[in-house]
C-alpha cells in the first residue's frame, strides 16, 4: 500500500497522486479535500483524517475506507464499489446513487439517500448504523436504505419528513416507528421474515465491518416502508418490484 501525505495538497493534486499510484493508497493528513476518489474504478483507499464533500463521487468500482468522519455528499451518483465510514457523515449521502454500497457506523445528516435509483441488475445499498436526519429517502426511486439506530442515546432513529416524494425502493428502520409519520403515498408495516432475509446480507456485512453483534441487530423489530398505489409517479418511473 502506497502512503500519501495529503497535507498541503489541494483536491486536484491529491487525486492525481491517487490515480498515479501503482497500488492501493493510505492517505494521511486529510483535511477536507473534496472529490477524493471521484470516478475511481480500482484500488482501495484508506483515509486518515476528514475527507471533504463528494467523497467517492461517481465511484465506479473502487473501495474507500474512512477511519473517522466524512462531510457531505458521500457517494454522490456512485455507480459501483463500496464506501465504509467508521464515523458519521454530513448531508445528502448517496445522492442519485445508482449502484454500489455505503456503510456508515455513525449518524447521517439530512437527505440521506435522496434520489437513489436502481437499474437492471444494479441495486444501491445505504446502511446507516446510527440515526438519520430529516428527509431520509427523499424522492427515492430504487435501492435499499437501512437505518439501525445503534446509538442508544434516546433520540429518534430518523428526523422529520422521511420518504417525502418516494416512488421506488425500500426503506428499513430498526424501530417500530410508532412515533414516525410517513407520507400517504407510502405504506409502512412490520418487516416480516422474507423482508429480513432480504436485508440480512447487508446487515451481516455491516456487522463484520464494524464489529457489531449480528444476532443483537437482527433480533430487533424492523419497519419496512415502500411506495403504494396512491403515488402518482410510481408507474411513470418504476416498474413493479
Amino acid at each position: 500500500m502506497i502512503s500519501i501525505d495529503a497535507r498541503g495538497l489541494d483536491c486536484r493534486a491529491l487525486n492525481q497522486a491517487i490515480r498515479s499510484a501503482d497500488d492501493d493508497c493510505e492517505i494521511s493528513g486529510c483535511t477536507g479535500q473534496r472529490f477524493i476518489g471521484a470516478g475511481l474504478q480500482k484500488k482501495h483507499l484508506l483515509i486518515r483524517g476528514v475527507p471533504g464533500n463528494a467523497l467517492g463521487a461517481y465511484l465506479n468500482g473502487a473501495d474507500i475506507t474512512v477511519g473517522g468522519n466524512a462531510q457531505d455528499a458521500v457517494g454522490d451518483t456512485m455507480n459501483a464499489g463500496m464506501i465504509t465510514v467508521h464515523g458519521s457523515i454530513g448531508d445528502a449521502a448517496g445522492y442519485a446513487m445508482r449502484g454500489g454500497m455505503i456503510f456508515i457506523r455513525g449518524n447521517a445528516g439530512y437527505r440521506a439517500g435522496i434520489h437513489m435509483k436502481a437499474y437492471q441488475e444494479k441495486q444501491p445499498v445505504l446502511v446507516i448504523g446510527g440515526r438519520a436526519g430529516s428527509f431520509l429517502g427523499e424522492y427515492q426511486a430504487g435501492g435499499v436504505i437501512i437505518v439501525l439506530g445503534l446509538n442508544q442515546d434516546g433520540k429518534d432513529i430518523v428526523g422529520g419528513f422521511p420518504c417525502a416524494g418516494m416512488y421506488g425502493g425500500r426503506l428499513y428502520l430498526r424501530s417500530d416507528c410508532s412515533k414516525i409519520s410517513f407520507p400517504e403515498q407510502t405504506s409502512a408495516r412490520p418487516a416480516g421474515p422474507e423482508d429480513l432475509e432480504g436485508i440480512r446480507p447487508y446487515i451481516s456485512r455491516f456487522c463484520a465491518l464494524f464489529g457489531v453483534d449480528m444476532p443483537y441487530v437482527m433480533g430487533s423489530h424492523f419497519t419496512v416502508v415502500f411506495p403504494n398505489n396512491k403515488n402518482p409517479y410510481r408507474q411513470t418511473y418504476v416498474s413493479d418490484q
